[in-house]
């Protein structure tokens, strides 16, 4: 059994004894910690959402309940991605938010990442008094006439959707003239409720779905690599479909297969975007320090200014 704590999140294996992996003892005592934290004037609503992995329903009822004897009003957007969260807390005007997913985790683990009120991982500073709190065990909850609500919010991934759509480098009218077959291998997670979704308004009408059911069954390793994508490859190729498209468990991860079946990974496909990007507005790009150095050399060809930042969240 293992429990991990980071500024990533408290993350562990479900099951086992307290303090050696993620109980509900142990998720109980952190959510606590973090709406101490976090919560630090009038603004009361944290925003919850998880992925579709096997534990998430029993966790979310956990943290929706912990944060509600804090006083704590909670909009519960259930399945959804973790790049829809993040904004949602801007957009809610909420003091944080909390996804219950182990990304590309496998199916044992399960995580409480943890955001601020710009819809950001905390700080490492937060994340040490939050660990601090837990060790100190000092807690209090409201009374009955102070406690928070819940409230069950729906459609955040199609205002999400839309917000993309209004992007100017968005070019629906070129996508659609395209006439696109693209294979979605969403690994059984909220994935397959967003993308294949984010595809139809971006008028792509032939989506043939792999593992999109979000029922938290993972049909393979759920990082997004070559070595776990032997399905995704071969569809592709069989299907004369264009391209494949892979997300992990919370859709914060993205990889693609070519029209041959041969992976196109994260690395390129951030600097693809960056090219595109960069060719219609100037501007600068930031990557982490395990990211390829080709982002560099793709910003000083179109004159920008490029920044390294540590590895982490």
């Amino acid at each position: 059994m293992t429990l991990i704590k980071s500024i990533s999140g408290i993350r562990g294996t479900i099951g086992g004894k307290e303090d050696d992996s993620l109980t509900p003892i142990d998720i109980v005592k952190y959510i606590t910690a973090f709406s101490d934290v976090i919560i630090t004037g009038e603004n009361k609503q944290v925003i919850v959402v998880r992925d579709a992995r096997l534990s998430g329903h029993m966790v979310n009822k956990l943290v929706c309940g912990t944060l509600i004897s804090k006083g704590i009003d909670v909009p519960d957007l259930n399945l959804s991605t973790t790049p829809t969260v993040e904004m949602a807390v801007v957009n809610e005007k909420a003091a944080g938010g909390i996804i219950l997913t182990a990304s590309h985790n496998p199916k044992q683990w399960n995580e409480l990442k943890l955001l601020n009120d710009e819809g950001e991982f905390i700080s490492s500073e937060q994340g040490e008094e939050i660990i601090q709190r837990v060790r100190n065990s000092d807690f209090s909850y409201a009374e009955i006439d102070n406690i928070g609500s819940y409230e069950r919010k729906d459609g955040y991934i199609d205002w999400h959707i839309d917000e993309i759509l209004k992007l100017d480098m968005v070019d629906v009218k070129a996508i659609r003239a395209k006439n696109l077959t693209v294979v979605v291998d969403a690994v059984n997670s909220t994935g397959g409720i967003a993308v294949p979704a984010l595809l139809r308004k971006l008028g792509v009408s032939n989506i043939i779905e792999l593992y999109c059911e979000p029922t938290g069954h993972f049909p393979h390793n759920p990082e997004p690599l070559k070595e776990h994508l032997g399905d995704l490859c071969e569809a592709v190729v069989s299907q004369n479909a264009h391209f494949g498209i892979a997300v992990d468990p919370d859709v914060d991860r993205l990889g693609f297969v070519d029209e041959k079946g041969d992976f196109f990974g994260e690395e390129y496909t951030l600097v693809a975007c960056a090219d595109y990007i960069l060719s219609k507005t100037s501007g600068a790009t930031v990557s982490n320090m395990s990211s390829t150095r080709a982002l560099l050399d793709v910003t000083l060809t179109h004159a920008g200014h490029y920044s390294a930042s540590a590895v982490g969240e």
